[in-house]
């Protein structure tokens, strides 16, 4: 670490950030890599970073059409838990939430990882049977849950309105504590530059527009800059991950859908932990610099615009005004989308495809952030050995041929 004087302080202030160290390279493409990662968000940057770190293969390649982290790792409303109901699920998200919790410490770079926990709410009989089963499933897992009361919920969350009165009163919430938020950008460039410290080629404004493909084996990715070699490639291109299946011959079961998200002004601290409503359909949360962080759903078409539509923004601001009167004369400052890959199941594709060496990890949906770490672990993992990581198994793409569904609509948010 550089240490300066007052005078250097002074002079590095003045010098418009020309003389800043650069957080990570800006380096030329070789001819071949051992492995590229179509994608440079935070799942495909972490995958670079395990890899280099978990099984030694520096020889690898990030490949970004645009500007690291500029995806939906940039759009999201940054919301970790790993409260899901089945098995497979409940292991992937935990193994994700207890890299979280030593990821600072990892890579040396502050995530501002904040447990401050996540409460889903129930507004009906069945909704608090699902989150009992829920709770007791996670509990079985060794995942920490609470089945909270009225009361309870008013204690922790005094501003929101749970009287009897309300169009749809709350009946109780699930709550996980170690659960919160995270700083995206930051997640981003932790594992940038982690990554780039251990010998990763972090390619921006390069875009894949093919795939070289013989004898059914991938050799490399086709880009704006050239061809680019490479034996084993995984994509990791949330919201794209369809398009770059057809370029390699093959469809995926997925649907790629906008998904809304906002934010207001600023204001002083008012909510200290993170607030679900499927029933509603709404959530937020309030960032450290004061602003709430509103999550919508998706929006019901097929596209790749980030603008998304604003009957969906109007329908979560009547929702959110539900839950908080309160924050009804509160002005938003701007809205926007990202586009999301979605599966029937509501869970993700971690898998080898019908092109050998050529692998994806996608289908993520709305839940995509909270993953970033342990999607990362696995899938490195999974290009390392040639086979799936035993957490990455059951996300096979097999499954939507084989029946062995993981079916976590009710536990995968509120935009599913």
């Amino acid at each position: 670490m550089q240490h300066y004087s007052g005078f250097g302080l002074l002079k590095h202030g003045l010098s418009h950030h020309e003389n800043w160290q650069r957080m990570w390279r800006n380096p030329v493409p070789k001819a071949q890599y051992d492995v590229i990662i179509v994608g440079g968000g935070g799942h495909g940057l972490a995958t670079a970073y395990y890899l280099a770190k978990v099984h030694g293969i520096t020889n690898v390649a990030v490949v970004e059409k645009g500007w690291l982290g500029g995806g939906n790792t940039a759009r999201n409303t940054t919301i970790v838990r790993s409260n899901y109901l089945w098995d497979e699920a409940a292991w992937l998200y935990e193994h994700a939430m207890k890299l979280w919790e030593g990821l600072s410490q990892d890579l040396n770079y502050n995530v501002m990882f904040s447990q401050r926990g996540v409460m889903n709410l129930g507004h009906t009989l069945q909704d608090m049977r699902d989150i009992h089963r829920r709770v007791n499933a996670n509990r079985l897992n060794g995942i920490d849950g609470e089945v909270l009361d009225v009361k309870q919920i008013q204690e922790i969350v005094p501003h929101m309105d749970c009287s009897a009165n309300r169009r749809y009163p709350v009946m109780g919430a699930s709550w996980q504590p170690r659960a919160g938020v995270a700083r995206h950008d930051a997640v981003a460039w932790g594992f940038a530059r982690g990554a780039d410290a251990l010998g990763v080629d972090l390619l921006q404004q390069t875009e894949v527009t093919g795939f070289r493909i013989s004898g059914g084996k991938v050799l490399g990715v086709e880009t704006n800059r050239g061809f680019i070699g490479a034996k084993t490639v995984g994509c990791v291109a949330a919201g794209n991950s369809g398009v770059l299946a057809k370029m390699a011959g093959f469809k995926l079961p997925v649907e790629s859908h906008p998904l809304q998200a906002l934010v207001s002004e600023p204001m002083k601290p008012i909510l200290d932990t993170v607030v679900m409503s499927n029933h509603v359909h709404g959530y937020v949360s309030q960032s450290d610099k004061g602003d709430l962080v509103i999550g919508a759903g998706i929006d019901g078409y097929n596209g790749y615009g980030q603008r998304g539509s604003y009957p969906t923004i109007e329908h979560t601001l009547q929702a959110i005004v539900e839950l908080f009167p309160i924050f009804s004369r509160v002005r938003m400052n701007r809205q926007w989308g990202g586009i999301v890959d979605t599966t029937p199941d509501a869970c993700p594709i971690i898998s080898a495809t019908p092109v050998g060496g050529l692998f994806f990890n996608c289908g993520w949906g709305t839940g995509g952030f909270k993953a970033t770490p342990g999607s990362g672990h696995v899938f490195a993992a999974t290009l390392a050995e040639g086979k799936a990581h035993p957490l990455a198994a059951p996300f096979t793409i097999d499954r939507f041929i084989s029946g062995k569904l993981i079916d976590e609509h009710g536990a995968a948010g509120v935009a599913h």
